[in-house]
């Protein structure tokens, strides 16, 4: 009973986490625009899941325990991209990529940068 309800909770947070963003996305694409999307607002919560996510990875945690983050940021990433595009300035996301990429090496440097960046 406890592995059937465990494997509900597991797989029901994973469709939940899948379509989170979507009516988000629909939203900007049936508008062809961006308005009402803060960039940074979506800038920190994607800083958030890659810290999150890097540090699960880092402590080596069971996958199933944070499976959700990496379908969030594909998202997250996804949204950024179309805000980015609609703005009409595309390449102004190279440089956030950039910070994104190395932030994910630099937070696994010492275990005291991933812990310090949990903590915060």
């Amino acid at each position: 009973m406890e592995a059937g309800l465990l494997w509900f909770c597991n797989w029901s947070t994973l469709a939940v986490c899948a379509a989170l963003k979507l009516p988000q996305i629909y939203a900007q694409l049936a508008a062809r625009s961006a308005r009402g999307i803060s960039l940074p607002s979506l800038l920190l919560e994607l800083a958030g899941f890659l810290v999150f996510f890097r540090y699960q990875c880092y402590y080596g945690n069971p996958l199933l325990t944070y499976l959700e983050y990496p379908i969030l940021i594909a998202q997250d990433i996804l949204l950024l991209l179309f805000v980015f595009h609609f703005n009409g300035n595309v390449k102004q996301a190279l440089p956030y990529a950039a910070v994104f990429v190395s932030s994910w090496f630099v937070l696994s440097l010492q275990k005291w940068i991933i812990d310090l960046a949990m903590q915060g």
